[in-house]
């Protein structure tokens, strides 16, 4: 009897029953794994952490670079700075209000003289005055000035401790400008002023060229629907009649008035635009003045009652509610138009 040959013809290894004998030829085509590169980034968290440092702390040192350049350059650019409340202005390190209010108080005993008051002059220029300065600031006890209307104008600090200050008066007919220096101790010196040489008088600009504004088209309808009203409005306003004011006062709006101390004469001129329901018009009014504690009426005829007359353009905010025209609002005019 034949003995069976133990070699199998099934294609697989005998001890791995499993396992196929045949190879597979993807496992040539495949590339090798790929090995992680030195000193790269690998996603780690580490590594995110270390990238976000160092952006922050360059952009740290750009900010600090930058801030360090503009301060000085800011610093000797400026020339008026403010506190924060906006209370003291400085002009170079100079408190130019205490400065300027100095200068005006001074102007006011300087530019007022006369023989008769000479000694009561120097006195009062004392206050103002170092020590060894002329008592009278120039004046030969001669002559006449009198000044009104003194006004701080300007200022021109050179550094924290002088200024030249500019006041501005009225003296007669003339608007003029008195120039005055001064000096300041400091704030570890007392914050003392004083006048630190003579002052000198100066013209003062004159008034500015006014272009002429064209007027606005006329609204005729409108302006004879509102002259009644406005004069019954000025009327009332004039004698702070509150019940009788409120008839001519828009729904919801309150105005003041004047309380008796003007009585109304005229309504001289309205110039009304076209427009909606609401509009801004502008009226010239004539008021009485009292010339005395008894108020002025129109038809009086004692000089002494009579008093004087006085125009004033006022711009009111009218509103039309229903078939009549309300104030809505009521205050000082613009410029001259027309």
């Amino acid at each position: 009897m034949a003995r069976r040959s133990t070699v199998q013809h099934d294609p697989r290894i005998a001890d791995g029953p499993g396992l196929s004998a045949t190879l597979d030829t993807a496992d040539f085509d495949a590339p090798p794994p790929r090995r992680p590169r030195r000193g790269g980034w690998s996603g780690g968290g580490g590594r995110w952490l270390v990238w976000t440092g160092r952006i922050i702390l360059w952009a740290l040192i750009v900010v600090i670079v930058v801030n360090g350049i503009r301060a000085p350059f800011e610093r000797f650019t400026a020339q008026d700075a403010v506190t924060p409340n906006g209370a003291a202005q400085v002009h170079n390190g100079f408190p130019a209000d205490r400065g300027m209010a100095f200068a005006a108080q001074f102007a006011g005993v300087y530019l007022n003289f006369s023989p008769e008051d000479a000694a009561s002059r120097s006195r009062k220029l004392e206050a103002f005055l170092a020590d060894g300065m002329d008592a009278q600031m120039g004046w030969d006890g001669y002559g006449k000035l009198a000044a009104v209307a003194i006004q701080p104008y300007d200022i021109e600090a050179t550094d924290a401790n002088n200024a030249v200050v500019s006041v501005a008066f009225q003296s007669g007919p003339r608007r003029m400008m008195l120039s005055v220096p001064v000096y300041y101790s400091g704030d570890d010196a007392g914050r003392r002023f004083v006048v630190a040489g003579r002052p000198a008088i100066l013209p003062a600009p004159g008034p500015a060229d006014l272009p002429q504004v064209a007027a606005p088209e006329s609204d005729d309808a409108a302006t004879a629907e509102l002259k009644p009203q406005l004069e019954g409005f000025f009327k009332e306003y004039a004698s702070g009649n509150a019940a009788g004011l409120e008839r001519y006062v828009a729904a919801g709006k309150s105005l003041p008035s004047f309380g008796g101390a003007f009585t109304f004469s005229q309504l001289k001129e309205i110039v009304v635009p076209v427009g909606g329901a609401t509009r801004e018009i502008q009226a010239v009014v004539v008021w009485a003045v009292p010339s005395g504690e008894a108020p002025p009426t129109p038809t009086a005829t004692d000089p002494a009652t009579v008093g004087g007359t006085l125009e004033q353009a006022y711009r009111l905010t009218v509103e039309k509610q229903g078939d009549k025209w309300f104030v809505a609002d009521i205050r000082g005019a613009g410029r001259v138009v027309g």
